[in-house]
């Protein structure tokens, strides 16, 4: 297992190893890991002829690309041109992309190979990965338990070495929470910094791609290539791109921001308490700065959150009607059955839960209680965090509240499966740039991670303060993980 790119592309350069080794490797892992549910499909034939044209490119002294011997899989709402992508719903089986997405455009173009798309929540609606239409991932830490979502099918890809790195989306936590649960690095980048184009809409004022990895340098490599401005979506921004891998050292003492009604609540599991606390005395150990800041508006993320996303859900899919492509009912006898049996019968439970909350925070006479009410709420959440991040350099609170919970320990109770998103939702709401690190486990070995949110597009400073984290972390031997 190669900790890093860099170091594969030394022993490429060396006549090491080569790619189409790599990808055999990976595709035996994969073989030798089936019961993890990670992948829905391996790219084999594909990503074999892309390793043997990159051999000979590498053969014959041609130039290669940023991401050259990068072996990386993408999450299961990623276009991919000329391959299937359903978004983990029964509503698109079959469906295949027309197109690439940007960043799928622009992985390929730096010489990535990618092997194969991974399981995610329906429509990435989900924090556990257990609302595929297509069966639950299992966490390679403790098969028993859940690898987080939606994005977890990618999340273990990564942590069971089953490829170098993977691309998920973020929309209320779907990369941060996973990365966590499963003992890898998981970046949601600022909103619009990467483009939408390709991804398959959830709520579209929330939704990022971001990277999975093993490494800070690999994710700051990753993000120099698919970030940046896109004319195929108009929220991206164009904001200039840093060259995030020569730009990781962190230098100055940091001012850090934490919440204190965070660390006090009752619902934040022991280990995860004490890997923060620990975490905090290494950080002032070492010279930083860790404040308390009072923040009056967290008993108000979920809701918010919940109010918003699925409003733009039931917009979003409203598309999915069995009339255009991907599923249609067989029992469909005329037009109004085709729309009604096509969606009953397509979408899963959870899905459906989220289009009829959308749809009624959205109807006449609720409009302006829930929909409006939480767009200001939003407004006002945005000013207070730009208001700390004037004065501090980043916020630091835990990924999740629990480490890793059971299958099925939470589906009976949708609430207390929303509230896992209850720390990764701020950085969606407000759209700033957060990352998850893994810093600790807990006593029976399960990872924990910890969060780091900073300013809009100071993804460099981000990078740079979490390199020097994970560097210390190891120092001081507080992690049982091997990232």
């Amino acid at each position: 297992m190669y900790p890093t790119l860099l170091q594969i592309q030394n022993d490429l350069k060396a006549g090491k190893v080569t790619c189409e080794k790599l990808v055999n490797g990976y595709i035996q892992n994969i073989e030798t890991n089936k019961h993890l549910n990670a992948f829905l499909e391996v790219f084999s034939a594909d990503a074999l002829t892309q390793a043997k044209n990159l051999d000979k490119k590498i053969e014959s002294g041609a130039p290669i690309g940023k991401l050259h011997g990068l072996v990386i899989a993408i999450k299961d709402n990623i276009c991919y041109k000329g391959h299937k992508v359903s978004a983990g719903s029964k509503i698109l089986e079959g469906f295949t992309s027309l197109y690439n997405s940007t960043a799928v455009e622009r992985l390929l173009a730096e010489d990535a190979i990618i092997i194969g798309r991974t399981n995610c929540d329906e429509f990435a609606m989900g924090s556990s990965n257990e609302n595929s239409a297509y069966g639950s991932v299992l966490n390679a830490a403790d098969n028993t338990r859940v690898p987080g979502g939606s994005s977890g099918g990618s999340a273990v890809a990564v942590q069971a070495n089953l490829c170098h790195a993977s691309l998920g989306s973020d929309t209320g936590g779907s990369i941060r929470q996973p990365a966590s649960f499963c003992g890898v690095v998981g970046l949601k980048p600022t909103y619009g910094r990467v483009s939408r184009y390709g991804l398959i809409a959830y709520a579209s004022s929330f939704d990022q791609i971001g990277p999975f990895t093993k490494s800070i340098e690999d994710a700051a490599l990753i993000m120099e290539v698919i970030s940046g401005k896109d004319n195929y979506d108009s929220t991206s921004s164009s904001e200039k791109v840093n060259l995030y891998t020569k730009e990781l050292s962190f230098e100055k003492k940091a001012r850090i921001a934490i919440f204190p009604s965070i660390l006090q609540s009752k619902g934040l599991h022991a280990d995860v308490k004490n890997a923060i606390n620990d975490t905090i005395n290494e950080l002032k150990s070492n010279g930083h700065e860790v404040n308390e800041v009072g923040f009056d508006l967290l008993d108000h993320l979920i809701a918010t959150y919940y109010v918003l996303s699925t409003a733009e859900a039931s917009s979003n899919l409203a598309r999915y009607d069995g009339v255009h492509y991907g599923y249609r009912s067989k029992n469909a006898i005329e037009m109004d059955s085709v729309y009604k049996k096509s969606r009953t019968e397509g979408f899963g439970r959870e899905v459906k839960n989220r289009i009829i909350l959308g749809t009624f925070v959205l109807s006449s006479g609720y409009y302006d209680a829930y929909y409006s009410r939480a767009q200001k709420v939003r407004r006002i959440l945005t000013e207070k965090i730009r208001t700390v991040l004037k004065e501090y350099d980043f916020i630091l609170m835990p990924t999740s509240p629990t480490v890793a919970f059971k299958i099925g320990e939470k589906t009976a109770d949708p609430v207390e499966m929303y509230l896992a998103d209850i720390y990764t939702v701020l950085a969606n709401l407000t759209g700033i740039p957060a990352i998850s690190l893994p810093i600790a486990a807990d006593k029976n070995g399960l990872p924990i991670g910890i969060q780091l949110l900073t300013d809009k597009f100071e993804e460099s400073k981000l990078f740079a303060f979490s390199h020097k984290m994970l560097q210390l972390n190891k120092l001081n031997r507080h992690s049982t993980i091997n990232y």
